[in-house]
Parts: C-alpha cells; structure tokens; sequence
C-alpha cells in the first residue's frame, strides 16, 4: 500500500422514488512498484469494484470488496500508514466474490464468500468463507465489538504476485474492538487458527489521540505481534497525521521491525480532490 501513487474514486448511487437502492463503487491506482533489485514499473491496481444492492432484508454485494472478517471488514485503511493484520498478509483487505450484511440498532451481521486471492483472480481450488457478528452502533455508541470466523483454502499472494500456486488450508477466528471515546482512539484486532496451512496467531493495538479539531494532528502508536509456524515477529510503529487542506493531508510514519532489525521512516502526501 506504501507506494507512490496515481489513483481515482468514482461512486455512483442508483435512486428511486423511495431513495437510494443500489450503489456501483470503483476505486484504482497506477502504482510504482519494483521489479528487480535496481528496477521499478508502474502496475495498475482495482481495490474496491462492486456493486451493491438494497433489498428488503440485507445489502447485497458482487465484485472486489471486503471480506467478513475482522477490524478490516469495516475500517478503510488502505491508503494510511499503519497497517491492519489483513494488509500485513493475514486475510485480504479486498477479495473478489459476494457477500450480505445487515444493520440492526444494536449492531450488525455480515458473511462472503470469495476466492481468497486478494487482489488478483485464480481458480485453483480456492476459495475463503467468512462470517463477523458485532454489537455497538460506531456513529451513535463509539463503539463496535466483533466476532469473525473464516474456513476455506486460500492462495499466498502479496499484491499481484503469487507466490504459491498451491492453495492452504485456512480457518481462523478473530475479535476485534474500537472504541472512540473524546478525543482518543482505541483499535483492537486478534486472529488465530490455521492461515496458509500454518498454526497462526495475530495482534495488534492501535492507540491515537487527536490533538486539535477537524483532524490538525493526529498521533497513533501500534504495537503488531504475530506467529505463523515457526516464524514470529513484533513491529512498533509510530504515525503523525495532519489535514493541512480540505483536500491534503501529510503523515511521518515510523516502523521497528525486530526479526528484520530493520528501522523505517516514510513521508506520506496524501491529495484527495473531487473533480466533479
């Protein structure tokens, strides 16, 4: 997700006399990746393409969108610094398939069925189930609490790229919570069970405090551990966010990552414009 970019949104909501009933949702990039060693090339990328629709029970979806499970399934993240356990390569942020989900005043239910590939699209025998029960409405209680499960046989891929074409067995159960409370932010997602044909467990917490109003500045600190198989690893991450316009924000991320001793800094701009 981390890198330099060229992208569009394009959100069109379909309307009738009792309101909107569907919506078709489009969401790319041109984005720099590297090739080789030395070399580097520009790739197109499709995150969210689907469309979805109203019906009397729940929303209905078909296309690229998110998988049923975990903090991922509801909280965008795919253009911020920090990572959630699905982009750091435990589910997929996007997968291609279907699913439902309904709101209820004390929370809400969803399930898909995908390919779980991620981003690209191969039939090799694979596929991912997921279903997530969460109570707390966000917008009117600060918080959301979930529970996810997910089974199915899925494909290692980062990105593009397949790194193995034989699909693993998966099923895993998740949890996560957020909690919004004044100024502070709380982000809590944990995952364990089989991910890739590896025992797996996963976490992290994400702490963000807002500084001053309408996003001025923002700091977040996330501490990641995870353990698949025989490998394990802990990151620390540090992020300063600012909405410098309507339309730019600036973010100064920091990552420790101990299994790679490695030390990362990165600056983000962040132009978003509507051109309609």
């Amino acid at each position: 997700m981390q890198k330099p970019s060229l992208g569009f949104d394009y959100l069109k909501r379909v309307s009738g006399e009792s309101g909107d009933f569907a919506t078709f949702a489009l969401q790319g990039r041109l984005a720099v990746t590297k090739k080789d060693e030395e070399n580097y090339k520009p790739e197109p990328q499709i995150y969210n393409a689907y469309f979805k629709l109203k019906t009397r029970g729940p929303y209905v979806w078909v296309g690229h969108n998110r998988p049923a499970f975990g903090l991922s399934s509801y909280f965008d993240s795919h253009g911020l610094l920090l990572r959630t356990l699905a982009i750091q390569g435990f589910g997929y942020d996007r997968d291609w398939g279907g699913g439902l989900y309904k709101d209820f005043s004390w929370g809400d239910i969803s399930g898909s069925v995908t390919t779980g590939t991620g981003m690209p699209v191969y039939m090799k025998g694979n596929y991912m189930t997921a279903a997530r029960i969460s109570y707390g409405v966000q917008s009117q209680d600060n918080f959301n609490a979930g529970f996810s499960l997910a089974y199915g046989n899925t494909l290692d891929t980062m990105g593009y790229k397949l790194r193995d074409p034989e699909p693993r067995r998966m099923g895993l159960a998740g949890a996560d919570l957020t909690i919004l409370r004044d100024n502070l932010e709380h982000r809590i997602d944990v995952l364990a069970g089989k991910w890739l044909g590896n025992d797996t467990y996963a976490l992290f917490y994400r702490f963000g405090i807002n500084l001053f109003p309408e996003g001025q500045l923002k700091i977040e600190l996330q501490p990641t551990y995870w353990k698949s198989g025989e490998d394990k690893n802990y990151q620390a991450s540090l992020c300063f966010s600012s909405q410098v316009s309507s339309d730019l924000t600036v973010r100064l991320g920091y990552t420790y990552d101990h299994t790679a001793r490695d030390n990362r800094a990165l600056l983000q701009l962040y132009y978003y414009r509507p051109i309609l």
